[in-house]
């Protein structure tokens, strides 16, 4: 007997090349009137090759088609995954092969494949699986059955896509809150720096009036300094009339900014943008303002340091002094002093035995002070600031070791103490400076606070140096 069940003796290898699309092997008229097979959905499509696959092996071997006969000797989870395309080329191919799955399809199902052979689709069932079974089945009305599966995979889709959408927004309005509280944020520090800024700029005021002062009493005694008095007059005028015409640009960028922030409209990196414009803007001028203004002053650099009178009036020194760079805050936090650390011309002054005997109580006086002092020798070379250290005059032991370089190494005098001395170097700085102060002694840290340094506790630096 021959026919598409016997005859076909081509190689395994071709039940791969089945895999052509099933419309377009079984042709414009294969089925159903001559009607083209239809355009199935792809969960339709891979729902009938699974069915497809799970009925094959009930065939009779006689029934089997020659192509699909290696594909039913696959193991249950390859056959539906390697034979697929062959199943379905058979399957839209071969009219009477496909009857007798959709007969055994039809039966597994119960009552759905009853109902679906019988031209019904249950409210309550899967679409997906009333189209597969409708297309095996070919009941009256088939073809709408599988458009109406088409439409509610495609309404899945749609909604899916619509969830995205919704997440989607919800992310972006999370971001967007985001970015507004980073930019309230930086308008706060906007609003600290102008206010020191405007502390700068009435110093800086102060000095050009003390000049002023110093140049019309030298007038009666230099009378050839009359002409420069004038000009230096005029030029301090003009000096001030700068300073006040940029107070109010400065405003006027804070105005800007406040409104920026509180609009909440514009995105994180174009609210940091804008604030890293305002404050580069705004450094830049008061360096340039300061640097005209030490031109027109002509002050040269010091030969000493504040730090250095104080020593050499009230203090004994075993070793030289170098400069250093720290900076401040009223926390025991290390972070929050070495953000002190960088601030430019910066002074730290550290009580020694207040710190040493938090820290190294364990040890002698000698090794306590070696310990700290080294430790401080260290923080001066990454910095480049200048250190002093002060100990009580009582426990001095004379024949120190040189003292690391950048770091200043004091004792107090017979009758002084320790915290007396680092409040006269405080004092003896100038106004605007910043000067750090380790101690955790409060009395030493409320004095030194008003004069405008910045107090941290002795754990600060503790932290620091074990860091380090």
């Amino acid at each position: 007997m021959s026919g598409p069940y016997e005859h076909d003796d081509r190689p395994s290898e071709e039940v791969a090349a089945l895999g052509a699309d099933p419309v377009e092997a079984a042709g414009p008229g294969a089925d159903d009137g001559g009607q083209p097979e239809p355009t199935l959905p792809e969960p339709v499509r891979q729902r009938i090759t699974v069915l497809t696959a799970a009925a094959l092996p009930g065939l009779p071997g006689d029934e089997i088609p020659v192509a699909l006969r290696r594909v039913a000797r696959f193991a249950p989870n390859r056959r539906a995954r390697l034979g697929g395309q062959a199943l379905a080329a058979q399957l839209a191919a071969d009219p009477l092969f496909r009857q007798r799955i959709g007969g055994r399809v039809v039966a597994d199902a119960g009552d759905l494949g009853a109902a679906v052979a019988g031209g019904m689709a249950p409210a309550a069932a899967d679409p997906v699986e009333v189209a597969a079974l409708a297309y095996l089945a070919r009941p009256a009305g088939w073809r709408e059955l599988i458009d109406a599966a088409g439409e509610s995979v495609r309404a899945e889709a749609d909604s899916a896509a619509v969830a995205n959408l919704v997440r989607d927004a919800e992310q972006r309005a999370a971001r967007a809150e985001h970015d507004r509280a980073v930019a309230r944020v930086e308008a706060d520090k906007l609003r600290d720096e102008l206010s020191r800024v405007r502390e700068e700029l009435g110093q800086l005021r102060e000095e050009a009036r003390t000049t002023a002062r110093a140049l019309r009493e030298s007038q009666a005694a230099h009378k050839r300094a009359s002409d420069l008095l004038a000009t230096e007059k005029g030029r301090a005028a003009k000096v001030a009339a700068d300073h006040d015409a940029e107070v109010r640009r400065l405003r006027t960028r804070l105005s800007e900014a406040e409104a920026a922030a509180a609009s909440g409209k514009q995105s994180a990196k174009d609210a940091r943008a804008a604030d890293d414009a305002r404050l580069w803007l705004l450094l830049e001028t008061i360096g340039q303002a300061a640097s005209g203004l030490r031109r027109e002053l002509a002050i040269g650099p010091a030969d000493k340091l504040p730090a250095d009178f104080v020593a050499d009036a009230a203090a004994d020194r075993p070793g030289g002094h170098e400069r250093s760079r720290p900076r401040a805050q009223d926390t025991d936090d290390p972070g929050r002093l070495d953000q002190l650390l960088a601030l430019p011309r910066a002074h730290l002054i550290v009580d020694g035995y207040n710190v040493t005997k938090r820290g190294f109580a364990d040890m002698s006086l000698e090794q306590q002070r070696k310990r700290l002092i080294t430790g401080l020798g260290g923080i001066a070379a990454q910095t480049g600031d200048e250190v002093t250290v002060v100990f009580d005059g009582a426990e001095r032991v004379h024949g120190l070791p040189p003292s690391p370089r950048g770091v200043r190494v004091l004792f107090s005098r017979k009758g002084d103490t320790a915290d007396e001395l680092i409040r006269q170097l405080v004092r003896a700085e100038p106004g605007g400076r910043p000067l750090v102060v380790i101690s955790s002694d409060r009395e030493v840290a409320d004095g030194v606070r008003r004069h405008g340094a910045y107090p941290m506790g002795a754990d600060s630096l503790l932290r620091r140096l074990a860091r380090g």
